[in-house]
């Protein structure tokens, strides 16, 4: 398979600290794809150097085949990059479908011009509809994300990253806060997400990440430790240290 994404050589340094050194990472089309590793392992600095929040130090970022290191976040987003983030950042007091309508008329190139909610315009609504009902989300739509359950507020998030029509798709920690009853709903609209969009999680929960990736990349001190499918993951001493302390041989 061809690569959508690739990294090559990525590193950064704050001064004389170094938060990621020498990063190569793929993610191939249609890839289901997890980012694991502790706390300080440098997966929030790798995704905001993908997504353009922050500059690296030297290497390369690759999407499609382009070279996009200089470019910034909205130009990114227009090639195809999509993002949602561990901390939602939702019109709380705007209905979910206006929510998603502001991303969809964004994309249109109609947000800008707009005197009146982006909902109001048919194929803005109809479209943002359509994706509420993809992800068991339609009951909801006129209703404040506010008073919506945490979950669905997640939901809420990828339904408003997929209406940018992303060819790559970073889920930042999706279940962060998600009681673990709801976390399985989660799992469930991300196993039912367009196969041909290329999806990268970045989670904590490794019951979701186990049951949903096909591939896992571990980060530790900034650097890439391990790398293949769950089962070689599970198996690998280096990795079980990292996390549970243990000593291989």
């Amino acid at each position: 398979m061809s690569a959508i994404l690739e990294t090559r050589g990525l590193c950064k340094s704050f001064g004389a600290l170094t938060v990621a050194e020498q990063i190569h990472f793929r993610l191939d089309r249609g890839a289901r794809h997890a980012l694991i590793g502790p706390n300080g392992a440098g997966k929030t600095t790798f995704v905001n150097m993908l997504t353009g929040r922050l500059a690296p130090s030297s290497g390369q970022i690759m999407l499609g085949g382009e070279d996009i290191t200089a470019l910034g976040q909205a130009e990114r987003v227009k090639r195809g990059l999509g993002r949602t983030f561990q901390i939602n950042s939702l019109f709380l007091n705007a209905p979910v479908v206006d929510n998603v309508a502001f991303a969809v008329a964004e994309r249109r190139g109609v947000a800008g011009r707009m005197f009146r909610p982006a909902c109001h315009y048919r194929e803005v609504l109809d479209e943002s509809m359509a994706l509420l009902e993809t992800l068991g989300l339609a009951e909801d739509a006129r209703l404040p994300v506010v008073g919506l359950p945490y979950g669905k507020q997640r939901l809420i998030e990828i339904a408003i990253a997929l209406g940018l029509k992303p060819r790559v798709l970073l889920l930042d920690e999706p279940a962060a806060g998600v009681p673990s009853m709801e976390s399985h709903r989660i799992l469930a609209v991300l196993e039912q997400l367009p196969e041909d969009i290329a999806i990268l999680i970045i989670e904590h929960d490794m019951d979701l990440v186990f049951r949903f990736a096909q591939r896992i990349t571990v980060l530790t001190q900034g650097s890439v430790l391990a790398e293949g499918s769950p089962a070689e993951i599970a198996a690998d001493g280096r990795v079980r240290e990292v996390y549970l302390g243990e000593r291989h041989a």
